[in-house]
C-alpha cells in the first residue's frame, strides 16, 4: 500500500477507480482550453451560438437541438436520480462518510433541478450532444465518487478528519451558488433574444468584483464533496472542476466584455482580484 497524504485514504483503490481519476483531470483541463480558445460548451448564454445559426447545413451540423429547461434536466437529473438509488442499493455498508457524501450530492443536484424548474430562465435551445455530455460527465463523477468511498469501508480514516469542515464547506458553497443565480434570473429580460439582449451585466453581490461568482461558489461545492470523501478520486473531480470553470468564467467574461462596451475592466473572471 503506498502512503497517500494525512487528509486522503490509502491509495487501495482499483487500477480502474485510479484510471478515471486521471481522466477527470485531463478531460478538465482539455475542456477548459477548448472554452479559453472560444469553442465554447453551447448551454448558458453560449447555446446561443448555436442557436442563431441559420440555414439547413449549420443546423444539420449543430445536430438536434432541445429547449434550453430540457437540455439542463437531461443533464442534471441522471445524476439525482442515480445519487438517490445509491441509498437503497448500498445501504449502511458505506458509513456515515459515504452517507453523508451521497447526502450532499443529492441536495446538490436536486437544487440544480429545481432551478432548472423554477428559478432560471431561458431562450433558445441547448444541443442534444451538449445536454448528453454534460448529463454525462456529471453521472459518471458522482457514481464514481460514491463506489470509490465505498472502496474505503474498513479502511483506517485518514490522519486529518475533514468530514464536518467539508460539510461547511458545502453548504457555503450551494447557498452562494443559489444566491447568485437568483441575482442572474432576476437580471434577465423576460423576453431574452437568441442576440444575448436579454442579459445585462449582473450586479449585486460578488459579482461586483467577478464575472461568475456562481462557478466560484460551484467549485466550493465540489471542493466540500472531496473534503467530505476524502478519497483520491474526489479530489481528482474538484480539481477538474476548478480548471473546467476557470476556463469558463474566463470565457464568460470575455462574452461580456465583447456585449457591453460598459461592462468594468476591474471585474475579475473567477477570483477577487486574482483571477
Amino acid at each position: 500500500m503506498r502512503a497517500s497524504p494525512p487528509f486522503l485514504y490509502p491509495s487501495l483503490q482499483s487500477p480502474f477507480v485510479a484510471a478515471l481519476s486521471v481522466v477527470s483531470i485531463v478531460t478538465g483541463a482539455s475542456i477548459c482550453v477548448s472554452e479559453l480558445r472560444g469553442e465554447n460548451m453551447a448551454y448558458s448564454k453560449f447555446a446561443h451560438v448555436v442557436a442563431a445559426t441559420s440555414g439547413r447545413e449549420k443546423q444539420w451540423r449543430a445536430g438536434a437541438l432541445l429547449p434550453s429547461r430540457v437540455g439542463m434536466l437531461v443533464a442534471y437529473a441522471p445524476a439525482l436520480l442515480a445519487v438517490l438509488a445509491s441509498f437503497p442499493v448500498l445501504g449502511a455498508a458505506v458509513g456515515l462518510r459515504g452517507r453523508l457524501l451521497s447526502a450532499t450530492l443529492a441536495v446538490h443536484f436536486l437544487k440544480r433541478v429545481l432551478e432548472v424548474l423554477f428559478v432560471h430562465r431561458y431562450s433558445g435551445s441547448m444541443p442534444l450532444a451538449s445536454a448528453v455530455t454534460v448529463s454525462t460527465g456529471y453521472l459518471l463523477n458522482s457514481v464514481m465518487m460514491i463506489y470509490a468511498q465505498h472502496l474505503t469501508h474498513g479502511l483506517p480514516d485518514p490522519a486529518v478528519n475533514l468530514l464536518y469542515p467539508g460539510v461547511l464547506v458545502f453548504v457555503i458553497g450551494a447557498a452562494g451558488n443559489f444566491y447568485h443565480h437568483l441575482l442572474l434570473s432576476r437580471l434577465r429580460a423576460r423576453t431574452g433574444d437568441s442576440g444575448g439582449k436579454g442579459y445585462k451585466i449582473p450586479r449585486g453581490g460578488l459579482f461586483d468584483l467577478v464575472a461568475c461568482p456562481h462557478y466560484l461558489f460551484e467549485i466550493v461545492v465540489f471542493l466540500g464533496f472531496a473534503m467530505i470523501a476524502q478519497t483520491v478520486f474526489a479530489l481528482a473531480v474538484a480539481i477538474s472542476t476548478t480548471v473546467y470553470l476557470a476556463g469558463r468564467s474566463c470565457a464568460t467574461r470575455r462574452w461580456y466584455t465583447s456585449k457591453f462596451e460598459e461592462f468594468p475592466t476591474g471585474i475579475r473572471a473567477l477570483v477577487p482580484y486574482v483571477l
